[in-house]
This record gives C-alpha cells, sequence and structure tokens, in this order.
C-alpha cells in the first residue's frame, strides 16, 4: 500500500515542526525543508525512528531546491500533501508602506508568494494522481489592514487569492488556506521584539485542527483553528 508522502515546509521549528512531529505518529513518509540545516537535521534525528524522513535544507525560492523536494517524494510515491509553511517576515519591526524598501517586498513576495506557486506546480502532478492536498498557511494579516503590517499581510493576501483560484481550477486536488492565530513562534516575536508573548498559545495546540484538514478533507477554502475548536477540544 501507497504510503502516504507529505512536503512540508519551514519544518525546522513553529508549526511546522508540530505538524511533522504529528504526521510522523501516523505512519507518514516526510520530506521537510528549511533554511536552517543544523536546526532541520535535529528535527529529522527525533522523527527518524518513527517513520520515513528526509531532510533538504535550503531556500524554497531556489528553483532546483523546489525540485530536490518533489524529486524526492516522488522517491516514495509522489506527494499526497504539500504545507506551504515557509515564509518570510520581512524587516523587523514592521515598517509603514510609506518605507518599507521595495527591494525587501520583492523579496517577501518571491518567498511568500512565488515559491510556494511554483513548489505547487511541480507537485501538482502526483497530487491531481492521488486527490491530495495543497494547505497554505496564512495570517490574519491577509484580511485586516493592520499598520505596520503591508508587506507581510498583502503577501499572505496573494498567497491566498492564487489558492482560490488554482483550488476553481484543479477540481482533483484539495486547496486549502488555514490561518493558524498568533502563536509562540521566532517569526512572532520578531514582529513584536520589544513584546513579551509567552501568553501566545504553543504551535502544539494548532495541530490538531491542522490535521483536522488534512485528515478529513472539507471542501477547499479558508479556515482557522477556531473552526475547529469544537472537534479540537471534545
Amino acid at each position: 500500500m501507497h504510503q502516504p508522502v507529505a512536503i512540508i515546509t519551514g519544518a525546522s521549528r513553529g508549526l511546522g515542526r508540530a505538524l511533522a512531529r504529528h504526521l510522523a505518529d501516523r505512519g507518514w513518509t516526510l520530506v521537510l525543508d528549511a533554511r536552517g540545516a543544523e536546526a532541520l537535521a535535529e528535527t529529522a534525528a527525533e522523527l527518524a525512528p518513527r517513520t520515513q524522513v528526509v531532510a533538504l535544507s535550503g531556500d524554497i525560492a531556489d528553483e532546483a531546491h523546489r525540485a530536490a523536494l518533489v524529486e524526492t517524494a516522488e522517491d516514495f510515491g509522489g506527494v499526497d500533501v504539500l504545507v506551504n509553511n515557509a515564509s518570510v517576515l520581512g524587516p523587523s519591526p514592521q515598517p509603514n508602506l510609506a518605507d518599507y524598501p521595495l527591494d525587501v517586498l520583492r523579496d517577501v513576495y518571491e518567498v511568500n508568494v512565488v515559491a510556494p506557486l511554483a513548489l505547487a506546480q511541480l507537485a501538482l502532478p502526483a497530487l491531481r494522481a492521488h486527490h491530495g492536498t495543497i494547505v497554505n498557511i496564512t495570517s490574519d494579516a491577509a484580511v485586516e489592514g493592520y499598520e505596520g503590517w503591508g508587506g507581510y499581510g498583502s503577501s499572505k493576501a496573494a498567497l491566498e487569492q492564487w489558492g482560490n483560484v488554482l483550488a476553481s481550477e484543479e477540481p482533483n486536488v484539495h486547496v486549502y488556506t488555514f490561518d493558524p492565530g498568533d502563536m509562540r513562534t521566532q517569526m512572532h516575536q520578531e514582529a513584536f521584539p520589544d513584546e513579551d508573548i509567552s501568553d501566545r498559545p504553543e504551535p502544539e495546540t494548532v495541530v490538531p485542527a491542522l490535521a483536522r484538514v488534512i485528515e478529513t478533507k472539507p471542501a477547499s477554502g479558508r479556515y482557522r483553528t477556531g473552526d475547529f475548536t469544537e472537534v479540537v477540544t471534545r
């Protein structure tokens, strides 16, 4: 039988690592990506006794690195789930749009918008064949006009919209936008460098809701952690 295969980007810490742990415990084969080679190797070493796992460190904006991720998944039978979790915040603290450096904005869009779509394009043949799933991790900054969040927020809005369009174009693939809400992560701390974020929930608390989306395959669309609170807390 085909053991399900997931590509998870940004898997060395935070939500990506927490989801990888969850899927490892359920027998998924994992192809993991992150920029930090050492932290990613530690995650892979932790999960290796539980399941098949391959860790490929690199920049998701790099074409060759994206190809390597999909080719590795194909060695295990093809991609069943692609989780586009890797992203960059941009400057810290976040500047207003009037002062936002445009060269940095281009880099933010390259990582947060273009690279996830490019990876999805490579994975689509297998995803179509497996009636697979794409999950794009987003933020409420994509739908709310928060002061100082124009760069990151607009990139996530673009990510959400290409997901909406892809869902309509690919009837054999489930395409989800998942908003985990605030979490106690390195990126969230970078967004609020002078603030104590210890009251934010750990990423592990979000995983049951995200896993529910992956495992039950509701209609393609946008979901938040709170949409599954009743299920998760039973």
